[in-house]
């Protein structure tokens, strides 16, 4: 299932989110030129300065401190969230970033969508590492921080519909889907692929399954609160006794 676009309409134009995906997009553009400029090991380079390192990251950690993570250790977990591996990686984050991070940027303003962007790619970079604590494979990809704009999304607006490329048996076909089974769906095979990855090697890489995870639950449980914290602050409409003055 590949969604395409929502019918969810905002408010005000996506600025951040644009900006995130020209960010993307324009440092993509300097891995090409790094490639073209000095071959596949500048590349590599690269990605192992600008990249997350978890066993770069724990031996940070346990020399400074969990205010590593605050200091130089944030460098790379900033600059990971702008790289990507490929056209199809890039495309592919881009696709969803584009398709639900308006809505959510719409609901969050500008400002608060962007710590929240950014505060999500960090928890999922951090699960991660917490995860798979010893390799030395970059991880890099701004999935971890989409991840968090699409667990806020399934939390915010579960029934929006979603037009979706759906592949049925030999053929595909364009279905109007409500978020919660497209997200839903997207969840669960994260979940099961990353449980049933746990245990093996991955020294040549792959995709960082609990990136995802852990980022579509930071992403999740901030909404919620938000949603929690909206409906108190709702007012109650007038009811039958509300009708009448004090004199």
């Amino acid at each position: 299932m590949i969604p395409l676009r929502d019918a969810n309409p905002t408010r005000r134009a996506p600025v951040v989110t644009i900006g995130l995906v020209a960010a993307c997009v324009v440092a993509f553009a300097y891995e090409l030129w790094t490639q073209s400029t000095g071959g596949d090991a500048a590349l590599d380079q690269l990605f192992t300065t600008y990249g997350l390192v978890p066993a770069t990251v724990v031996s940070s950690v346990k020399a400074g401190g969990i205010g590593a993570l605050l200091g130089d250790g944030a460098v790379p977990i900033l600059t990971s969230m702008f790289l990507h591996g490929g056209w199809i990686h890039l495309i592919g984050n881009m696709l969803y970033l584009w398709i639900f991070g308006n809505n959510i940027e719409d609901r969050f303003g500008r400002i608060g969508f962007l710590l929240f962007y950014l505060f999500g790619g960090a928890m999922a970079a951090i699960t991660q590492v917490w995860i798979d604590p010893t390799t030395t494979v970059p991880i890099i990809g701004a999935s971890g921080a989409i991840a968090a704009v699409l667990g806020a999304y399934l939390v915010l607006y579960p029934r929006a519909r979603v037009l979706s490329l759906v592949y049925l048996g030999f053929f595909y076909q364009l279905l109007q889907v409500p978020a919660l089974i497209v997200l839903g769906m997207w969840f669960v095979l994260q979940l099961v692929d990353g449980l049933a990855s746990l245990g093996v090697p991955a020294s040549n890489g792959g995709v960082a399954l609990f990136e995802h995870i852990g980022g579509f639950v930071a992403g999740a449980g901030i909404a919620a609160i938000i949603r929690v914290i909206g409906s108190a602050g709702q007012t109650r409409p007038p009811g039958p006794l509300d009708e009448f003055r004090v004199g």
